[in-house]
């Protein structure tokens, strides 16, 4: 583990309710390619703060790059209609464009 990771732990102890800091840590371990933490990460993530569209876009690219193309589309999917309800044009934009990327690129594959 790295100290940044067991920094963040450290803080979540006191702050255990705070979304930037649950997402920073799943950052955290997809730098040292721990995937499936980070998942989980992501997930408790959302489950906690619906509201916080960065974690649907991390979580669709970390989808991607574990290869579960689909997972990735649904998860893509749910962040755009949250970015939506909220107004966040900036990761609604984000999150639309790696959508469609991934859905080109899937077309591209038949």
């Amino acid at each position: 583990m790295t100290p940044r990771i067991e920094q963040l732990q450290e803080f979540l102890k006191d702050e255990s309710g705070d979304s930037f800091l649950k997402y920073a840590l799943a950052l955290e371990y997809i730098k040292i390619e721990k995937y499936d933490i980070a998942k989980s990460c992501f997930l408790k993530l959302i489950k906690d703060d619906e509201n916080y569209v960065a974690s649907y876009y991390q979580l669709g690219k970390l989808s991607e790059s574990m290869n579960d193309l689909e997972y990735a589309i649904e998860i893509y999917k749910k962040g755009i209609k949250v970015a939506q309800k909220s107004k966040n044009k900036k990761t609604l934009l984000e999150l639309k464009e790696a959508y469609n990327l991934l859905i080109e690129n899937d077309e591209d594959a038949y």
